[in-house]
């Protein structure tokens, strides 16, 4: 129980950080002055927004993993290349990233255009200008917004137990399948999980309070 419970730790903090990287990525690609980059990140967002979690983990899981080479491992055996930890992380960082995209994109538009024209007057680039004016005031603007949808993506890791990740639900339910207590192990479950976001809730509050431009927004 408890390798199950700091492997859905683990799991979290690592779709926590690549899909807050996918959204910043993503949303300086979306002002690109190129067609296609622009084209290419509005229809990764429609596929991953438009689709359901569990199907898109299916598919990296199922469908890509098998086109991937296997290794040998210690057994003698094949092995496949990455493992269900590994898809769970890419397949979920993918699909809350997709709505980090436009998470930032809005914070992005509530950045007056002024500002960004002084910077442009003073002789910034535009990446200078993303990096160190537009995205640290649309960070603060979209700060509310992000942190919902990271909570929200550690409940649905839960999903992960679906290709036997070893997680909290998957050690629980291998639990009380041999001991017969699945009333102890569903309120456990609950404590648990609400225990787990309760401490990210607050320290992404206390997070969104530090961050806060005083008399902004």
């Amino acid at each position: 129980m408890i390798n199950g419970f700091f492997t859905t730790i683990k799991l979290s903090a690592v779709c926590l950080f690549f899909s807050v990287i996918i959204g910043v990525i993503g949303a300086w690609l979306q002002g690109s002055s190129f067609k296609w980059t622009r084209r290419f990140v509005n229809g990764y967002i429609q596929l991953f927004r438009n689709t359901p979690p569990l199907v898109q983990l299916y598919f990296f899981y199922f469908a890509i993993g098998t086109l991937l080479p296997t290794v040998e491992n210690d057994w003698g055996g094949e092995s496949p290349l990455l493992g269900s930890f590994a898809w769970a992380a890419i397949s979920l960082s993918f699909f809350a990233g997709a709505f980090n995209v436009e998470i930032f994109r809005s914070g992005i538009e509530a950045v007056p255009k002024s500002t960004t024209e002084a910077a442009e007057a003073l002789g910034y680039t535009k990446l200078q200008i993303y990096m160190n004016i537009t995205l640290p005031l649309a960070f603060r603007v979209a700060l509310p917004a992000l942190n919902n949808n990271l909570v929200n993506l550690v409940k649905t890791t839960t999903l992960a137990y679906a290709i036997a990740v070893p997680d909290l639900l998957y050690e629980s339910n291998q639990i009380w399948s041999d001991n017969v207590n699945v009333t102890e192990m569903m309120v456990f479950l609950l404590v648990a999980y609400f225990v787990l976001v309760g401490i990210l809730v607050a320290g992404m509050n206390r997070w969104e309070r530090s961050m806060k431009i005083p008399g902004y927004g």
